[in-house]
């Protein structure tokens, strides 16, 4: 998608902070943390959102969770606990209709959420 800020990301025409890639994902730092670690991680291909997902992008996003995995490790908080969230829809606060974990770490967190 040619207007998409993800996708731009991920082409890298736009080059976001990254603390993880590989061919099938990218994940950077969230600019408006809500943690001490905030970190999103998004599938290189377009989904616009959760109910977008096709049966054959259930590896796709399994690899997005395997990412958050490897981050909270890399960051040193996996051991401690993190939340790991995707929203669908504007109710649900999803603001980039491109797929996307936040993981969020570093700090002890309540719930609810909000």
């Amino acid at each position: 998608m040619t207007d998409c800020l993800f996708c731009k990301m991920a082409s890298g025409e736009i080059k976001p902070n990254i603390v993880f890639e590989n061919d099938d994902v990218l994940a950077f730092r969230d600019i408006n943390p809500q943690a001490p670690t905030h970190v999103l991680i998004i599938p290189k291909k377009h989904i616009a959102s959760i109910n977008d997902i096709h049966s054959d992008d259930e590896t796709l996003v399994g690899k997005l969770y395997a990412a958050a995995k490897a981050i909270a490790k890399q960051e040193g908080f996996a051991g401690d606990g993190y939340r790991v969230v995707m929203n669908c829809g504007e109710d649900a606060g999803q603001t980039v209709f491109h797929i996307h974990l936040h993981l969020l770490g570093g700090r002890k967190l309540t719930w609810p959420p909000g």
